[in-house]
């Protein structure tokens, strides 16, 4: 069986290190020792169970993508980048023609889709790359078709904790909205309650201090009008192997498609989870 060649972009941030890790340890892969990280970053390499990864800077990107491309056959792109940089990361990727798995939330995500279905690559892009919760995110999008207004009249409350670093509102809270929308409950993304005090996590959430730098804990609680019926559905995710190891399955399912021919075509974890 051949390796295939991944670039883990994003690094030295922790879930590009967590997935290079993993992926160093798999002999389904073969890592280039080569990252794209950001602007903010002023390291030069960053070691990972002793494989040295190159650091390269946006404004060097251009030419070490064409010399990597020059001495490599042809590799997946994973993307662990800050949200600020996802729109831009993916045009990169495009006009590299750089078929990608992108797990970073944030941008602009109709302008994200748009840019690969124009483009001559295709490419897995998920806010959550954790199988389980997006098995889980399909369930409630069955339940949010076939029984539209099921819960109308309830209320709704999302909270969600994850580590001081992460900028963003869960994407997959966010996901979430539109399912308890279509479910009959009126309610909007910046009504989510999103926590990022370390002291309040732990002292008020009760998460381990161990994974108060690595964490992902959601709560939907549903309530009816007269307050006598009440749901509630928690995923709480300890650390971040599991959206590591969902990223690897990413990879193992683009390169099929990219074996295949598939271009301009945009594919979601639920496709990784159907393997279609």
């Amino acid at each position: 069986m051949n390796r295939i060649k991944v670039m883990v972009n994003g690094l030295p941030g922790n879930m590009a290190s967590n997935v290079a890790k993993r992926a160093l340890k798999d002999d389904r892969f073969e890592l280039i020792p080569q990252s794209l990280t950001g602007p903010e970053i002023t390291e030069t390499e960053t070691t990972i169970d002793s494989t040295v990864f190159t650091l390269i800077q946006p404004q060097d990107r251009n030419q070490a993508i064409t010399a990597i491309k020059e001495n490599s056959s042809p590799f997946i792109s994973v993307d662990y980048a800050l949200p600020a940089a996802v729109n831009d990361n993916a045009e990169f990727y495009c006009t590299h023609n750089l078929p990608f798995v992108m797990g970073t939330t944030g941008g602009d995500r109709t302008l994200l889709t748009n840019t690969v279905t124009a483009s001559s690559i295709c490419a897995v892009i998920a806010p959550n790359m954790a199988k389980q919760i997006v098995g889980f995110q399909a369930m409630m999008e069955y339940a949010a078709r076939t029984f539209p207004n099921l819960f109308e009249g309830y209320t709704l409350e999302i909270k969600e904790s994850h580590q001081k670093g992460k900028a963003d509102t869960s994407g997959t809270a966010k996901a979430m909205v539109g399912y308890f929308n279509s479910l009959g409950i009126p309610f909007a993304a910046n009504d989510i309650i999103m926590e990022r005090n370390p002291k309040v996590q732990q002292d008020a959430w009760g998460i381990p201090a161990e994974f108060l730098s690595g964490h992902g804990w959601h709560t939907y609680t549903l309530i009816s009008k007269d307050k006598t019926v009440r749901f509630e559905f928690t995923h709480n995710v300890n650390g971040r192997d599991v959206y590591a190891l969902g990223t690897l399955d990413a990879i193992l399912f683009l390169d099929k498609k990219v074996q295949a021919g598939v271009k301009g075509k945009v594919f979601t974890m639920i496709d990784v989870l159907k393997g279609v």
